[in-house]
């Protein structure tokens, strides 16, 4: 589209080089008659396009600083008053576009002197000057203009000039994907220069409407707001300090690698693991897949949170303003709202936020990066908090996808145990992996980078305690190669304070608890310095440590992130010896000695005014274990008061409901906590985990309250006791008395079945630590109260759908639940591994995908849901299977004899191995089972339905097939079946 206005090119601009000095010719047209003098040099004297700049040396391009914005307004002024026409709107926008777009070119190159180095030298070949060239010959219709003034990126100029650039930019050197991205880039920040064109042509525009200088002010306002959240906000997080070192993330960060998660949830360990920056920079661009969430899971130290921050500031630095990245951690948004652009307008304290339509401008696309789902708030985890808010991101995505003004991304990253019992509720949108510990050649590079920081000697000695034969294996290689743990290993030895001894004897769980116990001391010791004098506070290192595990209880109670002050210093005052300690000390320094106590390890100011928070949330978590098994030791303690408290029951129920009537208890603290409490007593001390008192105690708890008698007292319950207490600390209306009540009694019910599960590990308690969540059986084998857990579940519904299974599901493996009436129970994806079901009724339970192996069966009323169930080495003999849908589960050495699978469906099952004998498979359908090495002597096979369209059952020479009863009336027999047992 050589249109009028580039006559001057080729006529007019030549008496601007000429003149260039004459008075009067302002900035911009000093700027247009270096242009001429740049077209003159390079031999384009008759140039027709502003853009066939390009054909010089990209150096000289951004090195002569052309302000290509004022050139374009000049260009139009003088084209105005040498012609006194008035330009078309198409060739107004055919020019400010060109003149845009390389103004933005031009910044972005501005900004990356490396990559400006590489490819600035190399002229344009004939072939680019030709490609450059056709675009005189773009038609641009006015209706094709108005287009690109609303968004520049989607049209069809765009598209054209981003061919020119492409090919432009991989001439000069740039692999294919490097000069994509450079050129998207480019693209997507041609708008911003875009509009300060219009904005400035003044009167030589006027005619076709140009914005105001105030709509102008308020874009730039906008872009400017975005550049000071990515200055401040994003590109500010990897220089931020490790804890109390003197380096940074980004002195020490490694990129992750993950495998992908399927649709049931389950990892593919067969995969290979792939780089995690690069995964979620290929989904971006994935045109097909702009519908999907990028779903990060991980457990507790993985670097969920540093992967955030690092990709953050690289989409930052590498994609934006293709894609601009909003960082928001999900802890900090105090409530959820009723969609999920209601939530973000909260969460996004920014200037550019602010405007009601900023998710639907079409020229900027926003990745979302939501840290910590498993830190949401207690309103966002209960009551269906949490599948609702991811229901919530699932649509919005999809929304994003359909609507050309909303083409965003989110990337949500969180631990997987908090999925446990929602799995069934999540969006099927979600493109999920987990974060993998590190390999080899990632921890090697993470050591490198610690002796950038301490030395190769240091570190030599490092990796030689890493690989030293007295270094437990579940260290070297679990431990070690996760970023928390192998800091926390790192820093400790480098300090002196961590043996290769002191992990003598220890398991994986122990080995862990020692890390954080000793990190605990080594803060409030070696680096305690650094942090600040004991004369702030006054205060003994065992006194801090008690503080300590207050606030790891109170952080946990609030939320798991952070813990108001005021809650942290009224529970410790109802300590009356620590409430002397800090009045003493408070009189001694004239200041508050729990604020500055708080300072001394990993707390920093909380999100919320007036609050804490670790830096890390495993130390809260670790912390709230260690306070909860002081509790647990107490109890058991005759005659001992603590706390305010002794050790009468009803004094103990209360003390449950002050510590654990806030939420359920996780995997990692009751972890800590039963290792904290089996941890053997040091040389000279005696071990004050009493395991059969504690457990006789707390089943004595948890049966009264199963008779509700802790809310029906009289005047107040304790739960609302506790209420008053939470409420007034707490300052929420997100529990209620019964949510407390629920939450006490399911949390001890886990302590139950931890203690249970500790005391059948070892032959001299088995018979003094039997939990039956159901009760006892009579000698006729029967219970007085079969139903008590199904009512348990129903009551557990207060808090959630699912509440029961997400609370207590992680824990039921190894479980007695014998004779238990569980008649439609749910439980979806649930750990049964070894639990005794012998003789319960299982009629309509939802066991689908549920783990049940080594699981105890026998004679179980099993008319089920087991689709997708682990059932391998179950014992299933005598259970009644009739009807019940086992498609696709895993049987294979399963324990079937005499089993009811009349009618079953077990297509698709894996029977390989599993004891059949006089198994009842009559009607059974096995299309596609898998009966290889099974034994099937004398089972009843008639009616069964052995073959269909989509597979036969299979079967091999270790199928047993002696005595087998039916066959002849069973349905599509295979034909190599027949002949192989001669039935004719």
């Amino acid at each position: 589209m050589a249109n009028r206005i580039w006559k001057l090119l080729t006529t007019d601009i030549k008496e601007l080089y000429s003149t260039e000095a004459a008075e009067g010719i302002g900035e911009a047209g000093k700027a247009a008659a270096e242009l001429a003098k740049m077209f003159k040099e390079q031999g384009l004297d008759n140039s027709n396009l502003l853009l066939e700049v390009l054909n010089s040396p990209l150096a000289q391009v951004v090195g002569t600083g052309l302000p290509f914005v004022g050139i374009a307004a000049k260009l139009l002024a003088v084209y105005i008053e040498k012609t006194q026409q008035q330009p078309t709107l198409a060739e107004c926008i055919f020019l400010a576009s060109q003149a845009a777009y390389l103004e933005s070119f031009n910044n972005l190159l501005n900004e990356n002197n490396i990559l400006l180095n590489r490819i600035g030298q190399t002229p344009a070949s004939e072939q680019i000057k030709q490609l450059i060239k056709k675009i005189e010959d773009f038609e641009l219709s006015d209706s094709e203009a108005k287009k690109t003034v609303l968004c520049f990126r989607d049209s069809l100029l765009a598209k054209e000039f981003n061919q020119v650039l492409l090919e432009r930019l991989q001439e000069a050197g740039l692999e294919t994907d490097e000069a994509k991205i450079l050129t998207e880039r480019v693209a997507a920040n041609t708008h911003r220069y875009f509009i300060e064109v219009w904005a400035v042509s003044g009167d030589a525009i006027k005619h076709l409407g140009q914005p105001s200088f105030r709509e102008w002010q308020q874009a730039q306002e906008k872009y400017q707001s975005i550049d000071d959240y990515l200055e401040e906000q994003i590109a500010s997080k990897p220089k931020e300090k490790v804890f109390a070192e003197d380096f940074t993330f980004q002195d020490i960060y490694v990129p992750l690698k993950a495998k992908p998660i399927d649709k049931n949830g389950k990892v593919d360990r067969d995969a290979e693991a792939f780089d995690l920056e690069t995964w979620a920079e290929n989904l971006l661009a994935d045109e097909n897949k702009q519908d999907k969430v990028m779903f990060v899971e991980a457990g507790p130290g993985r670097g969920k949170s540093v992967f955030c921050r690092m990709f953050a500031d690289r989409v930052r630095q590498h994609l934006h303003p293709v894609w601009t990245p909003v960082l928001i951690r999900l802890r900090d948004i105090p409530t959820l709202q009723k969609s999920f652009r209601e939530t973000l307008k909260e969460a996004v304290n920014a200037g550019f936020a602010s405007d009601d339509d900023w998710l639907t401008d079409r020229n900027t696309r926003y990745l979302f990066l939501l840290d910590g789902f498993d830190e949401l708030l207690m309103e966002g985890r209960s009551c269906g908090g949490l599948e609702q808010f991811l229901k919530q991101v699932g649509q919005f995505q999809r929304d994003c996808q359909k609507n050309l003004e909303m083409r965003h991304r989110v990337l949500i990253t969180g631990r997987t145990l908090a999925l446990q019992g929602i799995e069934r509720q999540m969006p099927d949108n979600l493109e999920r992996v987990e974060i993998q510990v590190m390999d080899d050649e990632l921890q090697q590079q993470w050591l490198r980078n610690w002796a950038a920081q301490f030395g190769a000697e240091k570190t030599s000695v490092l990796k030689q305690f890493l690989q030293h034969k007295r270094c437990p294996e579940q260290v070297k290689s679990d431990l070690a190669r996760e970023p928390l743990l192998l800091y926390l290993l790192a820093a400790m030895h480098r300090d002196e304070k961590l043996k290769v001894e002191d992990f003598q004897g220890t398991n994986s769980t122990q080995a862990k608890i020692l890390i954080y116990n000793q990190a605990v001391n080594w803060v409030l010791t070696e680096q305690r310095s650094k942090l600040l004098n004991r004369d702030l506070t006054e205060l003994e290192t065992e006194d801090l440590r008690r503080i300590l595990t207050e606030a790891g209880l109170c952080v946990v109670q609030s939320g798991g992130e952070c813990a108001p002050f005021a809650m942290i210093e009224e529970r410790l005052k109802a300590d009356e010896s620590v409430k002397s300690l800090l009045e003493d000390a408070q009189k001694r320094i004239g200041d508050n000695p729990l604020r500055n106590a708080l300072a001394v390890f990993y707390l920093q100011q909380g999100s919320k005014e007036g609050s804490v928070e670790f830096v890390h949330k495993s130390f809260g978590e670790f912390l709230c274990a260690e306070r909860l098994k002081e509790s647990l030791e107490e109890w058991t303690e005759p005659g001992k008061k603590g706390r305010g408290f002794n050790t009468k029951d009803d004094d103990m129920a209360w003390e449950i409901y002050d510590l654990l009537g806030y939420g359920g208890l996780t995997v990692e603290i009751v972890e800590y906590l039963m290792g904290l409490l089996t941890t053997p007593a040091s040389a000279g001390e005696s071990s004050k985990f009493r395991p059969v008192q504690l457990f006789q105690r707390l089943e004595d708890f948890y049966l009264r309250w199963c008779e509700g008698e802790f809310i029906d007292m009289l005047p107040e319950s304790l739960p609302q006791k506790k209420l008053r207490l939470l409420r007034g600390q707490l300052k929420t209306q997100e529990l209620g008395q019964r949510q407390i009540d629920i939450y006490a009694g399911l949390n001890v019910m886990i302590l139950l079945l931890e203690l249970h599960r500790y005391g059948q590990e070892r032959d001299e308690l088995k018979d003094k630590m039997v939990f039956y969540p159901c009760g006892k059986p009579n000698a006729e084998g029967k219970l007085d109260d079969a139903t008590r857990l199904l009512r348990i579940i129903g009551y557990s519904s207060c808090v959630g759908t699912f509440g029961f299974v997400q609370t207590v599901g992680i824990f039921l493996n190894d479980a007695n639940l014998f004779g238990a009436n569980l008649i439609g129970a749910d439980f979806f994806e649930v750990d049964l591994s070894g639990a005794n079901l012998s003789n319960a009724n299982l009629n309509h339970a939802t066991l689908r995908y549920a783990q049940l192996r080594r699981t105890n069966l026998s004679d179980a009323c099993c008319n089920a849901d087991l689709s997708g169930a682990d059932l391998s080495s179950a014992n299933l003999s005598g259970a009644n299977l009739s009807g019940a849908n086992l498609n696709g589960a895993y049987l294979s050495d399963a324990y079937l004899s005499d089993a009811y699978l009349s009618g079953a469906d077990l297509s698709s099952a894996d029977l390989s191995g599993a004891y059949l004998s006089h198994a009842d498979l009559s009607s059974a359908d096995l299309r596609g089972a898998d009966l290889r090495g099974a034994y099937l002597s004398s089972a009843d096979l008639s009616g069964a339905n052995l073959s269909g369209s989509f597979a036969d059952v299979k079967w091999n020479e270790n199928t047993n097939w002696e005595n087998v009863r039916g066959l002849a009336e069973a349905v599509n027999v295979p034909e190599a079946l027949r002949r192989h047992l001669g039935i004719q």
